[in-house]
């Protein structure tokens, strides 16, 4: 099967016929669709993620959209022509999504919601399994409550402000200034993080008192304002990024709760899988109830086009998530 292979670190990927993948137990082998491109596999391959455990060569690619086409010893639940998706490879030394087939843990699946196409659902595993981890699972998000997503208009952001408004929440969002209006068609209230301090709408939002849950997608000064801003007592922060030193004391002083997130953790240690399997399927219910909807950037990518495709998430400028089609 054709592949892209990161043969060194800081290299351009090459496109090599490698061995097809095969299923063994408790796997299928999934014929791959299309793989969505993350900021971390652009790091991967400069080698500038050490915490994704990769070592060269390898095949690339965290997300991913397919059909089944062999099932392994003991799967249940999946047949040969099943739409699959699923945050799959990658990392640590499973194969990734940047080649024509991969032989993928059936934990990790779940059948591609029907109102989307492949291209749409292979842009949404990573996304949504770090905003679901940190929204749902950690600061159990629910009606009534005032959630800030930080980015709101970004890869996870964007995923994150439909998931809290589908449960219940009154949601804001930080954003540059040319990307309020999306934030705004989100549904959330837009705040325009270039000129509005923390304290300032924090104040106008919450009266002063903060929010109850805060999603951090950026890390880095954006973490230590969020801690500034979670409500007294009851606030909850969730960082996905939450890997630099910083000061607990503005949390500590509101008497609020951290949380970190690390979505790569089951496939980096195989335990846990079942959950991210569980997740895609609530990520599956959403879509078909009209509830959620990824951004695609509207450029087509092929295998062959990968530099590119990286060079647009490295220079900020892709609009929507980027999806390679692979077949």
């Amino acid at each position: 099967m054709r592949a892209m292979v990161l043969e060194e670190f800081d290299t351009p990927l090459v496109l090599r016929e490698i061995e097809k993948s095969a299923p063994g137990p408790g796997e299928v082998l999934v014929k791959i669709a299309s793989s969505g491109v993350n900021p971390l596999d652009a790091k991967i391959r400069a080698g500038k993620a050490p915490h994704a455990k990769r070592t060269p060569p390898a095949v690339l690619g965290l997300d991913m959209a397919g059909v089944v086409e062999k099932v392994g010893v003991g799967v249940d639940g999946f047949a040969p022509g099943d739409e699959v998706f699923g945050l799959t490879g990658g990392v640590g030394d499973v194969q990734g999504s940047l080649a024509e087939y991969a032989a993928v843990d059936a934990r990790l699946l779940a059948r591609k919601p029907a109102s989307l196409t492949l291209r749409e659902a292979a842009a949404l595993p990573l996304a949504f399994i770090t905003s679901w981890e940190g929204l749902v699972d950690r600061a159990q998000v629910h009606t009534g409550q005032k959630v800030l997503i930080h980015g709101g208009a970004g890869g996870i952001g964007h995923v994150a402000v439909q998931i809290a408004r589908s449960r219940g929440a009154d949601v804001f969002a930080t954003a540059s200034p040319s990307r309020l209006e999306v934030v705004e068609q989100l549904g959330a209230t837009p705040i325009d993080y270039t000129t509005t301090p923390v304290e300032d709408y924090m104040a106008e939002y919450t009266g002063g008192e903060g929010f109850d849950v805060i999603f951090d997608t950026v890390g880095g000064t954006v973490l230590d304002n969020s801690f500034k801003a979670a409500r007294t007592y009851t606030g909850h922060v969730v960082s996905a990024l939450g890997w630099g030193t910083h000061s607990l004391a503005p949390l500590s002083f509101r008497g609020a709760t951290y949380s970190g997130i690390f979505t790569l953790l089951p496939l980096l240690t195989g335990r846990g899988r079942e959950r991210h399997g569980d997740i895609m399927r609530e990520a599956a219910a959403l879509a078909d109830a009209g509830a959620l909807k990824p951004m695609l950037d509207p450029r087509a990518f092929t295998l062959t086009d990968i530099a590119a495709a990286h060079e647009a998430i490295e220079s900020g400028a892709a609009r929507g998530k980027i999806v390679i089609d692979i077949n």
